[in-house]
């Protein structure tokens, strides 16, 4: 079972609190929350309530001080990550809408520039596995948790920035 515990102030230290599930609102348990432990599972956090702003994506461990992590101020929500055992199945589609060209992944993707030639991607569907899509080529910079479903436009739901690798988060998430 997935397992996190958030604390007040970095070094784990302060008020805590621990949760086994999603949670959009942390500020209802504590005033603020720098530093957190990964007990089980893995999970996204975010800087902001219900889900938003920017997110990490956190394994079994210890992170000791949040804002060298990148997080502008705290952790605000955070989603927990289901396992997932079988097949992984995404379409990338260059266009919003799932429009223009398209390409399906089953393995993770370094760089949809060079392997595709698709300098941009606007939509996907998701039909198999949880993915985590990356700003920068090789995994790197800011990043956006899919589950199964249908993403018809990045730019409304908030996102401004450009899609450049691709990775499944495969077990074990422990």
């Amino acid at each position: 079972m997935n397992k996190i515990v958030f604390y007040e102030d970095r070094n784990f230290q302060g008020r805590s609190y621990e949760t086994s599930s999603d949670c959009p609102e942390l500020s209802q348990f504590l005033s603020r929350c720098s530093s957190c432990r990964v007990e089980n599972g893995c999970f996204m956090i975010y800087d902001r309530s219900n889900f938003m702003g920017n997110q990490f994506f956190l394994r079994r461990g210890e992170y000791a001080d949040c804002k060298r992590m990148g997080l502008s101020d705290s952790i605000r929500s955070c989603r927990t990550i289901p396992q997932h055992r079988g097949a992984f199945r995404m379409r990338i589609y260059e266009k919003e809408n799932f429009g223009g060209m398209s390409y399906e992944l089953t393995e993770d993707c370094e760089s949809t520039a060079d392997r595709f030639r698709l300098s941009e991607m606007r939509s996907c569907h998701v039909m198999d596995g949880h993915w985590l899509l990356y700003e920068q080529p090789h995994y790197r910079s800011r990043m956006l948790y899919l589950r199964p479903g249908e993403y018809r436009s990045f730019r409304d739901m908030g996102i401004s920035f450009r899609f450049s690798s691709l990775r499944r988060i495969m077990e074990p998430c422990n």
